[in-house]
Protein backbone atom coordinates (compact mmCIF):
# COMPACT_ATOMS: atom_id res chain seq x y z
CA UNK A 1 0.00 0.00 0.00
CA UNK A 2 1.23 3.45 -0.89
CA UNK A 3 0.73 6.25 1.62
CA UNK A 4 1.48 9.90 0.94
CA UNK A 5 2.82 11.77 3.94
CA UNK A 6 0.97 14.71 5.39
CA UNK A 7 1.00 17.68 3.07
CA UNK A 8 1.27 21.25 4.20
CA UNK A 9 -1.71 23.54 3.93
CA UNK A 10 -3.32 26.60 5.41
CA UNK A 11 -3.68 26.02 9.11
CA UNK A 12 -5.69 29.10 9.91
CA UNK A 13 -6.23 30.24 13.46
CA UNK A 14 -7.59 27.62 15.79
CA UNK A 15 -7.71 26.83 19.46
CA UNK A 16 -5.50 24.03 20.72
CA UNK A 17 -8.08 23.21 23.39
CA UNK A 18 -8.80 19.51 23.15
CA UNK A 19 -5.78 18.71 20.93
CA UNK A 20 -3.26 16.09 21.99
CA UNK A 21 -0.48 17.47 24.17
CA UNK A 22 3.14 16.71 23.34
CA UNK A 23 3.27 14.36 26.31
CA UNK A 24 0.11 12.68 25.10
CA UNK A 25 1.58 12.30 21.63
CA UNK A 26 4.55 10.49 23.12
CA UNK A 27 2.16 7.97 24.65
CA UNK A 28 0.26 7.71 21.38
CA UNK A 29 3.31 6.79 19.33
CA UNK A 30 4.44 4.37 22.00
CA UNK A 31 1.07 2.65 21.79
CA UNK A 32 1.59 1.94 18.13
CA UNK A 33 4.86 0.05 18.68
CA UNK A 34 4.86 -3.69 19.56
CA UNK A 35 5.44 -4.07 23.27
CA UNK A 36 5.98 -6.94 25.65
CA UNK A 37 2.87 -7.41 27.78
CA UNK A 38 3.79 -7.39 31.43
CA UNK A 39 2.11 -9.88 33.71
CA UNK A 40 0.97 -7.06 35.96
CA UNK A 41 -0.67 -5.08 33.14
CA UNK A 42 -2.28 -8.15 31.63
CA UNK A 43 -3.83 -9.07 34.96
CA UNK A 44 -5.60 -5.76 35.53
CA UNK A 45 -9.35 -6.22 35.89
CA UNK A 46 -11.69 -4.00 33.87
CA UNK A 47 -15.06 -5.14 35.17
CA UNK A 48 -17.39 -5.55 32.18
CA UNK A 49 -16.39 -7.12 28.86
CA UNK A 50 -13.75 -4.80 27.33
CA UNK A 51 -14.28 -5.75 23.65
CA UNK A 52 -17.87 -4.54 23.38
CA UNK A 53 -17.02 -2.57 20.19
CA UNK A 54 -15.76 -5.63 18.36
CA UNK A 55 -12.73 -6.03 16.10
CA UNK A 56 -11.84 -4.95 12.58
CA UNK A 57 -9.04 -5.08 10.04
CA UNK A 58 -8.11 -2.83 7.17
CA UNK A 59 -5.78 -1.59 4.42
CA UNK A 60 -4.34 -5.00 3.48
CA UNK A 61 -0.98 -5.40 1.75
CA UNK A 62 0.50 -8.61 0.31
CA UNK A 63 2.39 -9.17 3.56
CA UNK A 64 0.23 -7.58 6.22
CA UNK A 65 -2.86 -5.83 7.46
CA UNK A 66 -4.00 -3.43 10.19
CA UNK A 67 -5.82 -5.01 13.14
CA UNK A 68 -8.08 -2.83 15.28
CA UNK A 69 -10.00 -2.92 18.50
CA UNK A 70 -10.92 -0.39 21.18
CA UNK A 71 -11.32 -1.22 24.85
CA UNK A 72 -14.67 0.05 26.11
CA UNK A 73 -16.51 -2.02 28.73
CA UNK A 74 -19.01 0.87 28.95
CA UNK A 75 -19.20 2.16 25.35
CA UNK A 76 -21.81 4.82 26.10
CA UNK A 77 -19.69 6.52 28.73
CA UNK A 78 -17.24 9.27 27.79
CA UNK A 79 -14.18 7.24 28.81
CA UNK A 80 -15.65 3.93 27.67
CA UNK A 81 -15.60 2.80 31.27
CA UNK A 82 -11.81 2.55 31.15
CA UNK A 83 -9.33 3.72 33.80
CA UNK A 84 -7.22 6.72 32.82
CA UNK A 85 -4.03 4.74 32.27
CA UNK A 86 -2.52 2.62 29.51
CA UNK A 87 -3.61 -0.99 29.28
CA UNK A 88 -1.60 -3.85 27.80
CA UNK A 89 -3.34 -5.78 25.03
CA UNK A 90 -2.01 -8.93 23.41
CA UNK A 91 -2.92 -10.09 19.91
CA UNK A 92 -2.39 -13.11 17.72
CA UNK A 93 -2.93 -14.09 14.11
CA UNK A 94 -3.61 -17.66 13.01
CA UNK A 95 -3.97 -19.50 9.73
CA UNK A 96 -7.16 -21.23 10.91
CA UNK A 97 -10.48 -20.10 12.32
CA UNK A 98 -9.93 -21.99 15.58
CA UNK A 99 -6.76 -20.01 16.30
CA UNK A 100 -4.75 -23.20 16.74
CA UNK A 101 -2.01 -22.44 14.18
CA UNK A 102 -0.72 -19.07 15.39
CA UNK A 103 1.66 -17.45 12.91
CA UNK A 104 2.12 -14.00 14.48
CA UNK A 105 1.63 -12.64 17.98
CA UNK A 106 2.54 -9.56 19.95
CA UNK A 107 1.42 -6.86 22.32
CA UNK A 108 0.44 -3.19 22.26
CA UNK A 109 -0.64 -0.49 24.67
CA UNK A 110 -4.14 0.95 24.57
CA UNK A 111 -3.77 4.51 25.85
CA UNK A 112 -6.42 6.92 27.13
CA UNK A 113 -5.01 9.60 24.80
CA UNK A 114 -6.44 7.58 21.90
CA UNK A 115 -9.57 6.32 23.61
CA UNK A 116 -7.85 3.01 24.46
CA UNK A 117 -7.88 2.05 20.79
CA UNK A 118 -5.38 -0.40 19.34
CA UNK A 119 -3.97 -0.28 15.79
CA UNK A 120 -1.63 -3.19 15.12
CA UNK A 121 0.25 -3.27 11.81
CA UNK A 122 0.96 -6.95 11.27
CA UNK A 123 3.69 -7.97 8.80
CA UNK A 124 5.23 -11.24 7.67
CA UNK A 125 2.05 -12.79 6.25
CA UNK A 126 1.55 -14.56 2.92
CA UNK A 127 -0.22 -12.87 -0.03
CA UNK A 128 -3.79 -13.68 -1.09
CA UNK A 129 -4.81 -15.75 1.88
CA UNK A 130 -7.22 -15.69 4.78
CA UNK A 131 -6.12 -15.24 8.37
CA UNK A 132 -7.95 -15.07 11.69
CA UNK A 133 -7.06 -12.81 14.60
CA UNK A 134 -7.97 -12.16 18.22
CA UNK A 135 -7.12 -9.74 21.05
CA UNK A 136 -6.78 -10.42 24.76
CA UNK A 137 -6.63 -8.21 27.85
CA UNK A 138 -6.40 -9.79 31.28
CA UNK A 139 -8.50 -12.94 31.10
CA UNK A 140 -10.88 -11.57 28.47
CA UNK A 141 -10.61 -12.40 24.77
CA UNK A 142 -12.24 -10.63 21.86
CA UNK A 143 -14.34 -12.16 19.15
CA UNK A 144 -12.31 -13.80 16.40
CA UNK A 145 -12.03 -11.67 13.29
CA UNK A 146 -11.22 -12.80 9.76
CA UNK A 147 -9.01 -10.90 7.36
CA UNK A 148 -7.30 -11.39 4.02
CA UNK A 149 -4.01 -10.15 2.62
CA UNK A 150 -3.84 -8.51 -0.81
CA UNK A 151 -2.45 -10.28 -3.88
CA UNK A 152 1.21 -9.58 -4.58
CA UNK A 153 2.35 -7.47 -7.55
CA UNK A 154 2.35 -9.69 -10.61
CA UNK A 155 -0.68 -11.63 -9.38
CA UNK A 156 -3.60 -12.01 -11.77
CA UNK A 157 -6.15 -13.00 -9.10
CA UNK A 158 -9.72 -11.93 -9.77
CA UNK A 159 -11.30 -9.95 -6.95
CA UNK A 160 -14.66 -9.43 -5.29
CA UNK A 161 -15.45 -6.50 -3.04
CA UNK A 162 -18.40 -4.36 -1.98
CA UNK A 163 -18.83 -0.72 -1.11
CA UNK A 164 -21.21 0.96 1.33
CA UNK A 165 -21.99 4.38 2.80
CA UNK A 166 -24.41 6.35 4.98
CA UNK A 167 -25.50 4.32 8.01
CA UNK A 168 -27.66 6.57 10.19
CA UNK A 169 -28.25 4.59 13.38
CA UNK A 170 -31.66 6.14 14.06
CA UNK A 171 -33.03 5.85 10.50
CA UNK A 172 -33.06 2.09 10.24
CA UNK A 173 -31.61 -1.28 11.09
CA UNK A 174 -28.39 -2.49 9.50
CA UNK A 175 -29.98 -5.33 7.55
CA UNK A 176 -27.75 -4.65 4.56
CA UNK A 177 -24.67 -5.13 6.76
CA UNK A 178 -26.15 -8.41 8.04
CA UNK A 179 -26.28 -9.78 4.50
CA UNK A 180 -23.01 -8.19 3.45
CA UNK A 181 -21.20 -10.11 6.20
CA UNK A 182 -22.27 -13.34 4.46
CA UNK A 183 -20.84 -12.38 1.05
CA UNK A 184 -17.72 -14.06 -0.32
CA UNK A 185 -15.50 -10.98 -0.65
CA UNK A 186 -11.82 -10.13 -0.56
CA UNK A 187 -12.43 -6.76 1.10
CA UNK A 188 -15.01 -3.98 1.52
CA UNK A 189 -14.94 -0.20 1.20
CA UNK A 190 -16.77 2.37 3.36
CA UNK A 191 -17.23 5.68 1.51
CA UNK A 192 -18.30 7.86 4.41
CA UNK A 193 -21.05 8.98 6.76
CA UNK A 194 -20.11 6.22 9.15
CA UNK A 195 -21.80 8.19 11.93
CA UNK A 196 -24.14 11.20 11.93
CA UNK A 197 -23.36 14.14 14.15
CA UNK A 198 -26.85 15.57 14.55
CA UNK A 199 -29.19 15.66 17.51
CA UNK A 200 -31.32 12.63 18.36
CA UNK A 201 -33.87 11.53 15.80
CA UNK A 202 -35.15 8.07 15.08
CA UNK A 203 -37.71 6.24 12.96
CA UNK A 204 -37.27 2.97 14.84
CA UNK A 205 -36.72 3.90 18.48
CA UNK A 206 -32.92 3.77 18.24
CA UNK A 207 -32.24 7.28 19.46
CA UNK A 208 -28.86 8.92 19.14
CA UNK A 209 -26.64 9.31 22.16
CA UNK A 210 -25.69 11.91 23.13
CA UNK A 211 -29.08 13.38 22.32
CA UNK A 212 -27.59 16.75 21.28
CA UNK A 213 -25.47 17.53 18.24
CA UNK A 214 -22.04 16.22 19.06
CA UNK A 215 -19.02 18.52 19.23
CA UNK A 216 -16.64 17.41 22.00
CA UNK A 217 -14.26 14.47 21.86
CA UNK A 218 -16.36 12.70 24.50
CA UNK A 219 -19.45 13.25 22.36
CA UNK A 220 -17.85 11.75 19.26
CA UNK A 221 -16.51 8.76 21.22
CA UNK A 222 -19.93 8.01 22.66
CA UNK A 223 -21.58 8.29 19.23
CA UNK A 224 -19.11 5.78 17.75
CA UNK A 225 -19.72 3.54 20.74
CA UNK A 226 -23.44 3.67 20.06
CA UNK A 227 -23.06 2.80 16.37
CA UNK A 228 -20.65 -0.04 17.08
CA UNK A 229 -23.07 -1.47 19.61
CA UNK A 230 -25.01 -2.78 16.61
CA UNK A 231 -24.24 -6.52 16.20
CA UNK A 232 -24.59 -6.44 12.40
CA UNK A 233 -22.01 -3.66 12.12
CA UNK A 234 -19.60 -5.55 14.35
CA UNK A 235 -20.13 -8.73 12.34
CA UNK A 236 -19.44 -7.12 8.97
CA UNK A 237 -16.23 -5.56 10.28
CA UNK A 238 -15.05 -8.95 11.52
CA UNK A 239 -15.80 -10.68 8.19
CA UNK A 240 -13.08 -9.19 5.94
CA UNK A 241 -10.68 -6.23 5.77
CA UNK A 242 -12.01 -2.72 5.14
CA UNK A 243 -10.72 0.30 3.27
CA UNK A 244 -12.34 3.39 4.78
CA UNK A 245 -12.74 7.06 4.03
CA UNK A 246 -15.04 9.75 5.40
CA UNK A 247 -17.54 12.28 4.10
CA UNK A 248 -19.05 15.12 6.12
CA UNK A 249 -21.18 13.66 8.92
CA UNK A 250 -18.19 12.19 10.74
CA UNK A 251 -17.48 15.85 11.55
CA UNK A 252 -20.40 18.12 10.57
CA UNK A 253 -22.93 18.22 7.76
CA UNK A 254 -21.73 19.98 4.58
CA UNK A 255 -18.55 21.41 6.08
CA UNK A 256 -15.84 22.45 3.63
CA UNK A 257 -12.25 22.51 4.83
CA UNK A 258 -12.25 24.82 7.86
CA UNK A 259 -15.67 26.30 7.03
CA UNK A 260 -18.63 24.90 9.00
CA UNK A 261 -22.08 24.46 7.51
CA UNK A 262 -23.37 27.70 9.03
CA UNK A 263 -20.42 29.93 9.99
CA UNK A 264 -22.68 32.52 11.63
CA UNK A 265 -24.38 29.96 13.89
CA UNK A 266 -22.52 29.47 17.21
CA UNK A 267 -24.15 26.06 17.53
CA UNK A 268 -22.35 24.97 14.35
CA UNK A 269 -19.12 26.90 14.80
CA UNK A 270 -18.84 25.85 18.47
CA UNK A 271 -16.99 28.36 18.41
CA UNK A 272 -13.68 27.24 16.91
CA UNK A 273 -14.41 24.89 14.02
CA UNK A 274 -10.76 23.86 13.57
CA UNK A 275 -10.79 22.54 17.13
CA UNK A 276 -14.03 20.68 16.51
CA UNK A 277 -12.58 19.19 13.32
CA UNK A 278 -9.52 18.02 15.24
CA UNK A 279 -11.69 16.26 17.82
CA UNK A 280 -13.80 14.62 15.12
CA UNK A 281 -10.72 13.49 13.20
CA UNK A 282 -9.18 12.01 16.32
CA UNK A 283 -12.36 10.07 17.12
CA UNK A 284 -12.49 8.80 13.54
CA UNK A 285 -8.94 7.49 13.79
CA UNK A 286 -9.65 5.90 17.16
CA UNK A 287 -12.53 3.89 15.72
CA UNK A 288 -11.21 2.85 12.28
CA UNK A 289 -8.63 0.23 11.20
CA UNK A 290 -6.09 2.80 9.99
CA UNK A 291 -2.30 2.86 9.99
CA UNK A 292 0.05 5.11 11.96
CA UNK A 293 0.41 7.26 8.83
CA UNK A 294 -3.20 8.32 9.42
CA UNK A 295 -2.61 9.41 13.00
CA UNK A 296 -4.11 12.93 13.13
CA UNK A 297 -2.08 16.00 13.98
CA UNK A 298 -4.48 18.65 15.25
CA UNK A 299 -7.10 19.30 12.58
CA UNK A 300 -5.21 17.34 9.89
CA UNK A 301 -5.39 13.66 9.02
CA UNK A 302 -3.72 12.19 5.93
CA UNK A 303 -6.55 10.03 4.62
CA UNK A 304 -6.01 9.91 0.86
CA UNK A 305 -3.85 6.93 -0.02
CA UNK A 306 -3.59 4.00 -2.42
CA UNK A 307 -4.27 0.31 -1.77
CA UNK A 308 -3.10 -2.11 -4.47
CA UNK A 309 -4.49 -5.58 -5.13
CA UNK A 310 -1.97 -7.34 -7.34
CA UNK A 311 -2.08 -6.46 -11.01
CA UNK A 312 -5.85 -6.42 -11.02
CA UNK A 313 -6.86 -3.33 -9.05
CA UNK A 314 -5.46 -0.08 -7.68
CA UNK A 315 -7.77 1.77 -5.29
CA UNK A 316 -7.15 5.52 -5.02
CA UNK A 317 -8.86 6.48 -1.75
CA UNK A 318 -9.99 10.12 -1.97
CA UNK A 319 -10.74 12.78 0.65
CA UNK A 320 -13.08 15.42 -0.78
CA UNK A 321 -13.84 17.16 2.55
CA UNK A 322 -10.63 18.22 4.23
CA UNK A 323 -9.18 20.37 1.44
CA UNK A 324 -12.21 21.67 -0.45
CA UNK A 325 -13.02 25.30 -1.14
CA UNK A 326 -16.13 26.83 0.35
CA UNK A 327 -19.43 25.87 -1.17
CA UNK A 328 -20.43 28.11 -4.09
CA UNK A 329 -23.64 30.15 -3.71
CA UNK A 330 -26.66 27.90 -4.16
CA UNK A 331 -28.31 29.88 -6.93
CA UNK A 332 -27.88 32.59 -9.49
CA UNK A 333 -30.01 34.35 -12.08
CA UNK A 334 -30.86 31.99 -14.92
CA UNK A 335 -29.50 34.41 -17.50
CA UNK A 336 -26.14 34.46 -15.73
CA UNK A 337 -25.61 30.71 -15.95
CA UNK A 338 -22.97 29.39 -18.31
CA UNK A 339 -23.84 25.93 -19.67
CA UNK A 340 -26.03 25.50 -16.61
CA UNK A 341 -23.38 26.54 -14.05
CA UNK A 342 -23.30 29.68 -11.95
CA UNK A 343 -20.25 31.84 -12.74
CA UNK A 344 -19.01 31.46 -9.16
CA UNK A 345 -18.82 27.68 -9.59
CA UNK A 346 -16.64 28.14 -12.69
CA UNK A 347 -13.91 29.95 -10.76
CA UNK A 348 -10.79 27.94 -11.69
CA UNK A 349 -9.34 28.39 -8.22
CA UNK A 350 -12.15 26.37 -6.65
CA UNK A 351 -11.16 22.86 -5.62
CA UNK A 352 -12.83 19.88 -4.01
CA UNK A 353 -9.61 17.89 -3.56
CA UNK A 354 -6.82 20.42 -3.07
CA UNK A 355 -3.74 20.89 -5.25
CA UNK A 356 -1.58 18.30 -3.49
CA UNK A 357 -4.21 15.58 -3.62
CA UNK A 358 -4.97 16.33 -7.27
CA UNK A 359 -1.29 16.03 -8.20
CA UNK A 360 -1.07 12.79 -6.24
CA UNK A 361 -4.15 11.41 -8.01
CA UNK A 362 -2.95 12.29 -11.49
CA UNK A 363 0.45 10.80 -10.77
CA UNK A 364 -1.17 7.59 -9.56
CA UNK A 365 -3.46 7.32 -12.56
CA UNK A 366 -0.64 8.09 -14.96
CA UNK A 367 1.76 5.50 -13.55
CA UNK A 368 -0.70 2.74 -12.68
CA UNK A 369 -0.04 -0.65 -14.26
CA UNK A 370 -3.11 -2.47 -12.94
CA UNK A 371 -6.02 -3.65 -15.08
CA UNK A 372 -8.41 -1.27 -13.32
CA UNK A 373 -8.15 2.03 -11.44
CA UNK A 374 -10.78 2.78 -8.80
CA UNK A 375 -11.52 6.18 -7.32
CA UNK A 376 -13.02 5.53 -3.87
CA UNK A 377 -14.97 8.76 -3.74
CA UNK A 378 -17.49 10.40 -1.43
CA UNK A 379 -19.87 12.55 -3.52
CA UNK A 380 -21.26 12.11 -7.08
CA UNK A 381 -18.55 12.67 -9.67
CA UNK A 382 -20.34 12.69 -13.05
CA UNK A 383 -22.41 15.77 -13.99
CA UNK A 384 -26.06 15.67 -13.01
CA UNK A 385 -28.61 18.11 -14.43
CA UNK A 386 -31.12 18.62 -11.61
CA UNK A 387 -33.64 20.65 -13.63
CA UNK A 388 -36.64 18.66 -14.89
CA UNK A 389 -37.18 21.20 -17.68
CA UNK A 390 -35.33 19.85 -20.75
CA UNK A 391 -34.80 23.41 -21.99
CA UNK A 392 -33.00 24.58 -18.83
CA UNK A 393 -29.81 23.08 -17.41
CA UNK A 394 -28.96 23.40 -13.72
CA UNK A 395 -25.75 22.13 -12.15
CA UNK A 396 -24.13 22.96 -8.84
CA UNK A 397 -24.25 22.16 -5.15
CA UNK A 398 -21.63 20.54 -2.97
CA UNK A 399 -20.96 17.53 -5.20
CA UNK A 400 -18.28 17.58 -7.93
CA UNK A 401 -20.76 19.70 -9.93
CA UNK A 402 -19.92 22.51 -7.51
CA UNK A 403 -16.26 22.26 -8.61
CA UNK A 404 -16.52 21.54 -12.36
CA UNK A 405 -13.13 22.89 -13.42
CA UNK A 406 -11.36 20.87 -10.75
CA UNK A 407 -13.10 17.77 -12.11
CA UNK A 408 -12.22 18.82 -15.66
CA UNK A 409 -8.51 18.54 -14.89
CA UNK A 410 -9.03 14.84 -14.11
CA UNK A 411 -11.22 14.26 -17.17
CA UNK A 412 -8.70 15.98 -19.45
CA UNK A 413 -5.92 13.85 -17.99
CA UNK A 414 -7.86 10.64 -18.66
CA UNK A 415 -8.47 11.73 -22.25
CA UNK A 416 -4.93 12.90 -22.95
CA UNK A 417 -3.34 9.77 -21.50
CA UNK A 418 -6.07 7.52 -23.05
CA UNK A 419 -6.65 5.94 -19.65
CA UNK A 420 -9.76 3.83 -20.23
CA UNK A 421 -9.92 1.63 -17.16
CA UNK A 422 -11.16 4.09 -14.51
CA UNK A 423 -14.19 3.27 -12.35
CA UNK A 424 -15.52 5.70 -9.75
CA UNK A 425 -17.35 4.28 -6.72
CA UNK A 426 -19.46 6.79 -4.81
CA UNK A 427 -21.76 7.13 -1.80
CA UNK A 428 -23.46 10.13 -0.14
CA UNK A 429 -26.85 10.46 -1.89
CA UNK A 430 -28.82 7.55 -0.35
CA UNK A 431 -29.74 6.18 -3.77
CA UNK A 432 -28.34 3.95 -6.48
CA UNK A 433 -27.16 5.41 -9.78
CA UNK A 434 -25.11 4.27 -12.72
CA UNK A 435 -23.64 7.09 -14.81
CA UNK A 436 -21.21 7.06 -17.68
CA UNK A 437 -18.73 9.88 -17.06
CA UNK A 438 -18.64 12.26 -20.06
CA UNK A 439 -15.41 13.96 -21.15
CA UNK A 440 -16.60 17.40 -20.01
CA UNK A 441 -19.42 19.14 -18.16
CA UNK A 442 -21.21 20.32 -21.31
CA UNK A 443 -21.55 17.34 -23.67
CA UNK A 444 -23.21 14.77 -21.45
CA UNK A 445 -24.01 12.46 -24.37
CA UNK A 446 -20.39 12.26 -25.60
CA UNK A 447 -18.40 9.02 -25.43
CA UNK A 448 -17.52 8.43 -21.77
CA UNK A 449 -14.03 8.46 -20.33
CA UNK A 450 -14.92 6.59 -17.13
CA UNK A 451 -17.80 4.82 -15.37
CA UNK A 452 -19.42 5.78 -12.06
CA UNK A 453 -21.31 3.42 -9.79
CA UNK A 454 -23.15 5.29 -7.02
CA UNK A 455 -24.29 3.14 -4.10
CA UNK A 456 -27.29 3.75 -1.88
CA UNK A 457 -27.28 4.05 1.91
CA UNK A 458 -27.22 1.27 4.46
CA UNK A 459 -30.05 2.94 6.39
CA UNK A 460 -29.92 6.74 6.02
CA UNK A 461 -33.18 8.22 4.83
CA UNK A 462 -35.24 5.39 6.27
CA UNK A 463 -38.02 3.65 4.38
CA UNK A 464 -39.60 5.47 1.44
CA UNK A 465 -41.71 4.77 -1.62
CA UNK A 466 -39.48 2.64 -3.78
CA UNK A 467 -38.71 3.62 -7.34
CA UNK A 468 -36.43 1.97 -9.91
CA UNK A 469 -35.75 3.38 -13.38
CA UNK A 470 -33.51 2.01 -16.12
CA UNK A 471 -32.07 4.28 -18.79
CA UNK A 472 -31.40 7.99 -19.06
CA UNK A 473 -33.49 11.04 -19.84
CA UNK A 474 -33.25 14.18 -21.96
CA UNK A 475 -31.41 16.07 -19.23
CA UNK A 476 -29.03 13.24 -18.36
CA UNK A 477 -28.41 10.99 -21.37
CA UNK A 478 -25.40 9.48 -19.62
CA UNK A 479 -27.61 8.04 -16.83
CA UNK A 480 -28.14 4.29 -17.02
CA UNK A 481 -29.99 3.43 -13.80
CA UNK A 482 -31.46 4.94 -10.66
CA UNK A 483 -33.09 3.37 -7.63
CA UNK A 484 -33.76 4.25 -3.98
CA UNK A 485 -33.68 0.93 -2.12
CA UNK A 486 -31.17 0.48 0.71
CA UNK A 487 -28.24 -1.90 0.37
CA UNK A 488 -24.75 -2.13 -1.09
CA UNK A 489 -22.93 -2.67 -4.37
CA UNK A 490 -20.99 -5.89 -4.92
CA UNK A 491 -18.23 -5.76 -7.53
CA UNK A 492 -16.53 -8.65 -9.30
CA UNK A 493 -13.34 -7.66 -11.07
CA UNK A 494 -11.63 -9.76 -13.72
CA UNK A 495 -8.90 -8.93 -16.20
CA UNK A 496 -11.28 -7.87 -18.97
CA UNK A 497 -14.65 -7.44 -17.26
CA UNK A 498 -15.98 -5.50 -14.29
CA UNK A 499 -19.41 -6.39 -12.90
CA UNK A 500 -21.43 -4.39 -10.35
CA UNK A 501 -24.44 -5.99 -8.67
CA UNK A 502 -26.86 -3.70 -6.86
CA UNK A 503 -27.88 -5.70 -3.77
CA UNK A 504 -30.92 -4.33 -1.93
CA UNK A 505 -33.21 -4.94 1.03
CA UNK A 506 -36.94 -4.06 0.91
CA UNK A 507 -37.02 -2.03 4.15
CA UNK A 508 -34.90 -0.94 7.10
CA UNK A 509 -37.50 0.02 9.71
CA UNK A 510 -39.42 -3.26 9.90
CA UNK A 511 -38.90 -6.00 12.45
CA UNK A 512 -37.88 -8.46 9.72
CA UNK A 513 -35.07 -7.80 7.26
CA UNK A 514 -37.04 -9.13 4.27
CA UNK A 515 -34.01 -10.77 2.65
CA UNK A 516 -31.52 -9.55 0.08
CA UNK A 517 -31.84 -9.49 -3.71
CA UNK A 518 -30.03 -8.16 -6.76
CA UNK A 519 -32.15 -5.47 -8.38
CA UNK A 520 -29.76 -4.69 -11.25
CA UNK A 521 -26.34 -5.64 -12.62
CA UNK A 522 -24.01 -3.77 -14.95
CA UNK A 523 -20.72 -4.60 -16.60
CA UNK A 524 -17.81 -2.59 -17.95
CA UNK A 525 -15.52 -4.04 -20.58
CA UNK A 526 -11.84 -3.26 -20.22
CA UNK A 527 -10.82 -0.50 -22.60
CA UNK A 528 -14.44 0.57 -23.22
CA UNK A 529 -15.53 3.09 -20.56
CA UNK A 530 -19.25 3.06 -19.82
CA UNK A 531 -21.67 0.62 -18.21
CA UNK A 532 -23.79 -1.95 -20.01
CA UNK A 533 -26.67 -3.96 -18.52
CA UNK A 534 -25.43 -7.41 -17.51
Amino acid sequence: MEILRKSSGPVGVFSRRGFLTSAGMTCVYAALAPLTVSRFAAAQHLGDYPFALGVASGDPTPTGVVLWTRLAPQPLEADGGMPHRPMAVSWQVASDEHMSDVVRRGGALATPELGHSVHVEVEGLQPSRWYWYQFKVGNEVSAIGRTRTAPAPGSADDLSFAFVSCQHYGNGYYYAHRHLAQEDLDFAVHLGDYIYEGAASSAIGRSHLPTHEIATLDDYRIRYGLYKSDPDLRAVHAAFPWVVTWDDHETENDYAGFIPENPADPADNMPDFAARRARAYQAYYENMPLRAEQLPVGPYLQLYRRVRFGDRLLVHVLDTRQYRSHRAPAGCVLGDRVDGYCPSALDPSRTIEGASQQAWLLDGLGTSTTDWNVLANQVPFAPNDTNANPLIRTFGGEKWDGYPLDRQVILDFLKQRTIKNTVVITGDVHANFVRNVPPDYVNLDAAPVATEFVGTSISSGGDRTLNTVFGGNVNNPHLRFQDNHHGYVRCSVGENLWRSDYRVVPAVTQADDGGISTIASFVVEKGLPGALPA
